[in-house]
């Protein structure tokens, strides 16, 4: 079959590897070169890479415009597959392809439709996680599913690890949807079941509230490693918490209260404390939070705030 491909960042590579060894890819769309690095220089993004070890023709585009619709209706796909473009897809070119567009999502549609559902699914302590395929339409995340599965994942996994895990998976899943299209078995159900969305992430959501229990306050955790990340204050200096995790048989301490163990802080929450091993205080190199508490400490009553 022939195929578009479109996606931006590291998480749509394997499902792109994956059609690339059985389909025809007459064009690879991912977004142009942005400046990384302090030194701001201009990088391919990790699906443009990809492609160029593919040997797959790349469209670089920062939307998908006339001139990019022009382009692409010029190379008769078949099906158009989605992943993480980072952006929208919108008429005439939704229907450019014979059988449309498809998209694989990292949630359980329709649970967690936007652009940060792994997040927002540990953020909330989902107890499941996992992977959609479903026909683009043009509301958001909204179309018929394809396919969907429940992906076991390593227990206490932040956002990076656990999208990994889920863009794998998914591969091999938007694979058996191709197949299906293609052969003309594969059938959309239409989704069933309370609606949540999962808006980007901004700097805000990685305060920590020491107030919550610290069953709470790990899943946010979680949710923001490594981006945009977890962070505290205390007194005026702003920590970003790097490591960490629900801490063993420690005495219960005040909300924000700080204690020095020997692997780690302990600091309070309503509940047990969380263990924190490693920080990055600002305009600092990342440390162990018992290197940088020695340092920093001039009153042992200090506490982590919001």
């Amino acid at each position: 079959m022939r195929l578009v491909f479109a996606g931006t960042p590291a998480a749509a590579i394997p499902t792109l590897r994956t059609l690339a060894a059985s389909h025809k890819i007459v064009a690879v769309v991912t977004r142009p070169d942005a400046p990384l690095g302090r030194k701001r220089v201009l990088t391919p993004s990790p699906v443009a890479q990809a492609a160029e070890e593919l040997g797959l023709p790349i469209i670089k585009a920062a939307r998908l415009d006339e001139e990019a619709t022009g382009r692409i209706t010029a190379l008769r796909p078949e099906l158009g597959v989605i992943v993480a473009y980072g952006g929208l897809v919108r008429e005439p070119l939704l229907s450019t392809p014979e059988h449309g567009w498809i998209n694989l999502h990292f949630s359980l549609l329709p649970a967690w439709r936007g652009a940060a559902p792994v997040q927002r699914a540990l953020i909330a302590g989902d107890a499941e996680l996992g992977v959609s395929v479903f026909q683009l339409v043009p509301a958001l995340d909204a179309g018929a599913v394809f396919g969907a599965r429940v992906v076991p994942l390593p227990p206490d996994a932040n956002a990076d690890v656990v999208l990994d895990v889920l863009a794998h998976d998914g591969a091999g899943l938007t694979a058996e949807v191709v197949a299906g299209i293609a052969s003309g078995t594969a059938v959309a159900v239409p989704q069933e079941g309370e609606v949540s969305l999962a808006p980007k992430l901004t700097l805000e959501d990685g305060m920590l509230d020491w107030t919550l229990p610290v069953e709470e306050i790990f899943s946010r955790f979680r949710g923001v490693t490594p981006e945009p990340g977890a962070h505290t204050t205390v007194g005026a200096l702003r920590v970003k918490v790097l490591d960490a995790a629900p801490a063993v048989d420690a005495e219960q301490l005040a909300p924000g209260e700080i204690a020095a163990t020997t692997h780690g802080l302990l600091i309070g929450t309503a509940t047990s404390p969380l263990e924190v091993r490693r920080v990055q205080p600002a305009g600092k190199a990342p440390m162990k939070a018992t290197d940088w508490w020695r340092g920093f400490r001039g009153d042992d009553t200090i506490r982590a705030g919001a």
